[in-house]
């Protein structure tokens, strides 16, 4: 029994040395990337366990291999804007792993995208894919292009110019993209419109989260935002608590944090609070979701303009400030690092029972590790936020097989992915001597998968 002690400790050190060198190794070679850094750190020490039990995994270089992309291609995205002057944005596409699909992942246009955004999305989404069950690799991509404030041609424009140049790396049986934050339905709408016209044929699983009359998939809309709601509640469900009664609060007030409202609503919660990137809005007796909806998905209005219709909510500048809220559960649903330390500390002290990460990394390293020393129940985004992905496979499935299904045969399969998806996550917790910690399960459970399959292939 000593003899196998000390065994299991020198493997325990030896993958740690192995993790920390290949951490320093990663930075190193890429300077300033912080959230890429962030990522790969929080992957790797969650993976301690599972290296040191299976030091094949380190032999045959599997995170040396995963942590660099296959590829990562940047490109010029030029475009004319309404007055006729020709603007330049900058396009990336990453693709980290196609062990076990295509690569897989969203769109995102927004100013803030750079390599380091792309890079950390795409290393999660390695996992989140492979957490799925579904046959999907991983990547990501996107620009530093703006929509808030441009023209529908102006759009139109942009989305075709990227798409000329992204056409080049992508198709249904090589790289699957779809959309993200500033990538929406009517994006999608023209990229493959461009992409169409540019290869001459209809290849309709090129693309996911196209509209619904040219092959996209009811439900996808709603798929990331329920999905982390089914997840939630699979997690509440454990230590009997549910939504049913709990106030609830919700960032953002995209596609995510939309449908993560309804499902919660529709499951008995009330749901306080919610935002956008100028600041949030509090209506302690529960957000009207059909004012919304409206303003957000219709009139494409700001959430200060709730408070006009309802006035005894209260709008407050800045979107920290929604964690000062009481709540039984927050679902981080807007973007990357929005609770922090100082936030998480607030929540804990407000006597929040459960996180459920929608947004991508939507929690500081610091803040992760203040939740789980407390107790709180903590649903990380790889695991939480995979109903999207999830119903994106779907979209692909439907496409090979030219059919489509019902919304109830949609919602039914993604309601098992997600509750498979929670088992999986809490069986590996459970073998690698972490019980209960779906962070270090989650990412233990992707990585496996991929890296079997990595070893089954061959350097």
């Amino acid at each position: 029994m000593k003899l196998q002690q000390e065994v299991e400790e020198t493997h325990t050190r030896y993958a740690q040395d192995y993790v920390n060198h290949l951490l320093e190794t990663v930075v190193h070679r890429n300077p300033y990337e912080t959230e890429f850094h962030q990522a790969v750190k929080e992957v790797f020490y969650s993976l301690i366990p599972v290296l040191a039990k299976n030091p094949k995994y380190i032999e045959y270089a599997i995170l040396d291999r995963l942590v660099e992309p296959d590829r990562l291609i940047t490109f010029r995205v030029p475009w004319t804007d309404d007055n006729g002057k020709v603007r330049v944005n900058r396009g990336f596409r990453v693709q980290f792993s196609n062990a076990i699909g295509p690569y897989k992942g969203g769109l995102r246009f927004h100013p803030s995208v750079n390599a380091s955004i792309i890079k950390f999305l795409g290393f999660e989404q390695i996992f989140k894919n492979s957490l799925t069950g579904q046959p999907i690799g991983g990547g990501k991509g996107g620009s530093d292009f703006d929509p808030k404030g441009k023209s529908e041609l102006e759009i139109m424009r942009f989305c075709q110019s990227f798409m000329t140049e992204l056409s080049k790396h992508i198709g249904q049986d090589t790289d699957v993209p779809a959309g993200d934050i500033g990538v929406g339905a009517r994006e999608i709408g023209y990229m493959f419109g461009q992409y169409k016209k540019l290869i001459g044929a209809y290849e309709a699983g090129v693309l996911t989260g196209k509209g619904i009359g040219y092959g996209g998939s009811l439900g996808r809309k709603e798929a990331t935002g329920y999905g982390a709601v089914y997840f939630v509640e699979q997690m509440l469900n454990e230590k009997d608590l549910s939504f049913n009664g709990s106030t609830v609060v919700v960032s953002g007030s995209g596609n995510v944090s939309i449908y993560a409202m309804e499902k919660a609503m529709q499951l008995g919660a009330r749901v306080v609070a919610c935002s956008d990137s100028s600041g949030y809005i509090y209506h302690k007796d529960g957000i009207n979701l059909d004012t919304i909806k409206r303003l957000k998905e219709v009139e494409n209005r700001r959430c200060r303009d709730y408070v006009l219709e309802h006035p005894d909510a209260v709008y407050t500048e800045g979107c920290s400030g929604i964690w000062t809220i009481p709540c039984d559960i927050a679902l981080p649903c807007a973007t990357q690092n929005e609770i922090n330390h100082l936030s998480a500390e607030l929540l804990v002290r407000n006597g929040v029972k459960a996180i459920g990460e929608g947004a991508n990394m939507p929690s500081t390293l610091e803040a992760i590790d203040i939740f789980l020393q407390h107790n709180v129940l903590f649903a990380p985004a790889k695991a939480a936020n995979a109903g999207g992905v999830s119903v994106s496979a779907l979209e692909m499935a439907q496409n090979s097989a030219r059919l489509s299904w019902t919304m109830d045969e949609v919602d039914a399969k993604l309601q098992i992915i997600m509750k498979n998806i929670y088992r999986e996550s809490m069986k590996a917790s459970e073998e690698y001597g972490v019980p209960g910690n779906l962070v270090i399960g989650a990412n233990i459970a992707g990585f496996v998968k991929v890296a079997d399959a990595m070893l089954a292939q061959g350097v």
